[in-house]
């Protein structure tokens, strides 16, 4: 009679660990449990959460794992059908649905585990992860009430006021985020996180210290063996952010160099191959023509990160005016949320090199944020 139960708790445990390999057993564990008790609504939520990271695990690939993620909705579904008071069920409901893109019904799912649990931490986690603006900020807030110094509730946070341009508060956040994490973070830990360092190094290269950034970013390097499910791309971001530093610096070979680690990272990097391209190195793909994506703007500006990706590409070949307006654009037909939340700092954009440009850009963003 225990058995399910039993496995609920050590596949729960795993999956707190945010590591790749137990997430893989952590799904074994509920799929087994499901075998014994097919009814049993929190072996589904284990199930769906245990497959959405495996979805997270791959959404930087060419191919991400969409399978993965239809599981995580249909096993997501069953549980708020077979227990519709579980809160557990309903946040992680949120969780699936925001993967999926359905934003809405993501943050209406959250909200409804809230209600349902209110003094429940990861609720208010997951509503803050879900949400966008003030709602991201209250919500990471709360969960910081009920569980003091979680990491990736200040990075949440750090988000939204590095979209409004309060850099000074967004490091603050990450800076108390940071302060429980001395040193490589320990096998098997509960909530690993990473990210902090990375965007703790991109504020100060936005302030211009290049010294401190370097010494975020390699902080951030050290995690990668970890095992976390985002360590890897987080990695190629950071490697990503060197590479732009370095091509500041003007030493085109180091930067060259940074950028192809982060394209062995994340094959598909798209600012890794903008930077790669200004360094002097081709691009491994092969984009389109520049005055090409420049006609066709109006049918890239429906994603922003489409935007981005052209609009660094229009930068580096001197064009910020346009690129500018390209993603004023952009902005402008994004549905709410935080599509863009990190063009204040991003690192080969740089838009603080040219503040009267994008004032536009940063304006419409803080009050996206807002």
């Amino acid at each position: 009679l225990l058995a399910p139960h039993r496995a609920f708790i050590e596949g729960r445990a795993a999956l707190e660990t945010l590591e790749g390999d137990r997430v893989a057993r952590a799904r074994e564990v509920f799929e087994d449990a499901l075998r014994r008790a097919p009814e049993y609504a929190s072996a589904h939520v284990g199930l769906a959460n245990a497959y959405v990271m495996q979805f997270e695990m791959t959404r930087a690939d060419p191919a991400p794992d969409a399978s993965a993620l239809a599981l995580a909705t249909l096993h997501a579904r069953e549980a708020c059908r077979l227990d519709p008071q579980s809160g557990e069920a309903w946040a992680t409901l949120g969780f699936v649905l925001d993967r999926s893109g359905d934003c809405l019904d993501a943050r209406a799912a959250s909200k409804r585990a809230v209600t349902l649990e209110p003094d429940n931490w990861r609720h208010h986690f997951r509503l803050s992860f879900v949400s966008w603006g003030e709602e991201r900020l209250r919500a990471a807030h709360r969960t910081l009430t009920l569980l003091p110094g979680f990491p990736l509730a200040h990075w949440l946070a750090a988000t939204v006021h590095v979209a409004r341009q309060v850099l000074s508060e967004a490091e603050r956040e990450l800076a108390a985020g940071l302060a429980p994490q001395a040193g490589p973070p320990m096998g098997g830990s509960r909530f690993s996180a990473v990210a902090l360092h990375w965007l703790l190094g991109l504020i100060h290269l936005a302030h211009g210290d290049e010294t401190s950034a370097l010494e975020e970013f390699e902080r951030e390097l050290s995690f990668e063996s970890a095992g976390q499910l985002y360590a890897r791309e987080c990695a190629a971001n950071t490697w990503y952010a060197i590479g732009a530093l370095r091509l500041r610096q003007g030493r085109q070979a180091d930067a060259g160099a940074a950028f192809a680690r982060a394209i062995e990272r994340v094959a598909t990097h798209p600012m890794a191959r903008v930077g790669l391209v200004a360094a002097g190195s081709p691009d491994p793909i092969g984009p389109p023509p520049l005055d090409s994506g420049i006609a066709q703007s109006g049918r890239l500006t429906r994603s922003v990160d489409a935007a981005v990706f052209r609009a660094a590409q229009l930068v580096v070949a001197g064009a910020h005016t346009e690129a500018a307006r390209l993603l004023d654009e952009a902005l402008a037909g994004a549905a709410a949320g935080n599509a863009g939340w990190l063009l204040p700092i991003e690192p080969l954009l740089h838009v603080t090199a040219r503040p009267d440009i994008w004032a536009r850009v940063l304006a419409h963003l803080r009050n996206r944020a807002a």
